[in-house]
């Protein structure tokens, strides 16, 4: 299922550490959902209800005030749905980057999403290569205190891809970076990363590498 490479327009908010955007990239401010606007007022005077044309009787009697339809929530986007009705799952986004920018890409994906309502406990950051450096850091203190942040939920989560604990989350965000051992990315490693984002994934998954390579891993995965 090749993915289209776009611009980032996330329609979720997420909380957790900001990052720094990375440089020279912009993003539209996702725009909410709209909602059904509220129904017009009947004119000063005129009747609540009445007969229907052609229909011969007295008229209805009046049901008084009829109350507005329920505000629709837009502090999360709706799931895509596919032509049969039914929920389609995650919905998916590329964001372009190179392997040495994807985790920059990742971040500042984290940051439109907390910019735009998602809360931090609802976002998971993923990488493919190299650790992201707050979870470098956050291991130098043990890895019971970083998997507790895990469970505490409060604030986005950062982890590598290949790491069996970690659970999912309404957003995942995946950055195909590259290893420690220099700038090549690793295809094996990617292509076990992402089916297990996907089903990590329960609104949205957004993917921050290069387009050609993330497609090819996800056509041999098809």
């Amino acid at each position: 299922m090749p993915l289209i490479p776009e611009e980032p327009q996330i329609h979720e908010s997420v909380p957790g550490p900001r990052a720094t955007p990375a440089a020279g990239r912009t993003a539209p401010t996702p725009r909410p959902v709209p909602g059904p606007g509220p129904r017009p007022a009947p004119p000063r005077g005129a009747p609540a209800s009445s007969a229907r044309p052609g229909k011969p009787g007295p008229a209805a009697p009046s049901r008084g005030p009829v109350p507005a339809p329920p505000v629709q929530r837009t502090d999360s986007p709706q799931p895509p749905v596919d032509p049969t009705g039914t929920a389609a799952g995650p919905q998916l986004q590329l964001i372009p980057a190179p392997a040495g920018g994807a985790v920059d890409a990742a971040d500042e994906a984290v940051d439109l999403l907390l910019d735009s309502g998602r809360a931090p406990g609802e976002i998971l950051v993923l990488t493919t290569g190299e650790n992201h450096p707050w979870a470098t850091h956050e291991l130098s203190f043990g890895a019971a205190s970083y998997w507790a942040q895990q469970d505490a939920a409060d604030d986005v989560f950062y982890a590598d891809a290949g790491a069996e604990r970690v659970t999912g989350r309404p957003v995942v965000v995946v950055a195909v970076n590259a290893g420690t051992a220099g700038n090549e990315v690793n295809d094996d490693a990617t292509a076990r990363a992402l089916p297990a984002a996907l089903a990590r994934a329960g609104a949205l998954l957004i993917v921050c590498g290069d387009p050609e390579r993330i497609n090819a891993v996800l056509g041999a995965n098809a």
